[in-house]
């Protein structure tokens, strides 16, 4: 019989480790997980959420000038003169139209006469004057209007969950990044898992959809060659174990407790789950980990926090412990469940030598 017991052991199917095995890999006992029984001094130190937001490079921005003429733009120049003969009018007119003018990339534009001129960063109406005084050295009384023919100014890319990805200049009505997004169709995954990131030279900011409209300092103004993306948010914990189903499971922008993640999922599993053993396995940062362990260490650190639910305030501790992006809650089958299998496998290997008996006969 205990050899029997023995074998059946070994080949018995189950869920994944039990409690003792994963006790086992302790630091303690040579392993390299730190495993924690939770408490209150776990749930204060262990319990954050790493937060999206934007950098003070990105809510100090002001706003940018629609009206700026940018490098790339194309002008239109009109140039009248109050002579039968003038510098760029011909004999008997009275106005010039220059076309097609290019602002380079160093920001200039080349206007006869009136040489190479400094457009970037001037409006259409300082610029004009800029002209004016060059030219009315040389003729008498110059008007000159200046129009943006094209290039629309500074522009910014808008990609990933929205109606309409593209390239959206940033004008009077789109200077905020909510106005850009509206401009783009808006968003079409659910508000609540929407993601918004915004990369500006090296620097990278990334926001929730919800907190961009509820809270205004996050509605940062845009600058030239902003990159937008809006993703459907991916932090997600995996559920594995004696529970009511094992999956991964998408956090949204929610705080999930540990006591809500098993209900995700379905609950403990009531004819095999070890509510003495409900782990939650995480690589905890290295600040984290040792204001947890009461000590200094270096790198990212395996935990193992074992949730007692048995315990008088077990169910509470489970309750205030948030479970983060990248968890693994595991719940161990209880020690019972094993010795179930194993007299299944002998009175059922029993009873099938019977019934093979039976037919020999």
């Amino acid at each position: 019989m205990i050899a029997v017991t023995a074998l059946s052991a070994c080949g018995l199917p189950r869920s994944g480790p039990n409690k003792k095995e994963i006790l086992s890999g302790a630091v303690e006992n040579g392993g390299d997980a730190h495993v924690i029984y939770v408490n209150n001094h776990v749930n204060r130190t262990a319990n954050y959420t790493p937060a999206y937001g934007f950098s003070n490079e990105f809510l100090g921005a002001g706003s940018v000038g629609a009206d700026e003429i940018r490098p790339g733009d194309t002008l239109g120049l009109m140039v009248w003169e109050n002579v039968d003969d003038g510098l760029l009018t011909g004999l008997g007119q009275s106005s010039t139209q220059l076309q097609q003018l290019q602002v380079d990339s160093a920001g200039y534009i080349f206007v006869p006469y009136a040489g190479r001129v400094r457009a970037a960063g001037n409006s259409p109406d300082q610029l004009r004057q800029i002209i004016t005084q060059r030219l009315e050295s040389q003729t008498p009384d110059p008007q000159v209007t200046v129009t943006r023919v094209a290039g629309d100014g500074a522009t910014v890319s808008v990609m990933g969950k929205v109606f309409g990805q593209g390239i959206y200049p940033i004008e009077r009505p789109t200077r905020t990044l909510s106005s850009m997004l509206a401009k783009a169709g808006g968003v079409n995954v659910e508000p609540e898992v929407a993601v918004v990131t915004v990369k500006r030279g090296r620097e990278t900011g990334k926001v929730w959809l919800t907190d961009l409209y509820f809270n205004p300092s996050y509605d940062i103004a845009l600058r030239p060659g902003d990159v937008i993306m809006v993703e459907e948010d991916q932090r997600s914990f995996t559920a594995l174990g004696a529970l009511g189903g094992q999956t991964k499971v998408p956090l949204g922008n929610e705080q999930i407790n540990a006591i809500e993640g098993v209900a995700m999922v379905g609950g403990l599993a009531t004819q095999t789950a070890d509510p003495t053993g409900v782990f939650v396995l995480r690589d905890e940062p290295a600040q984290v980990a040792s204001a947890v362990l009461g000590q200094p260490v270096s790198g990212t650190q395996r935990m193992a926090y074992v949730l007692d639910l048995t315990r008088p305030n077990g169910l509470f501790l489970a309750r205030d412990f948030l479970l983060r992006d990248g968890d693994t809650l595991y719940v161990t089958e209880a020690p019972y469940v094993q010795w179930q299998k194993i007299l299944g496998a002998i009175t059922g290997s029993a009873a099938s030598a019977r019934n093979l008996q039976a037919l020999a006969e």
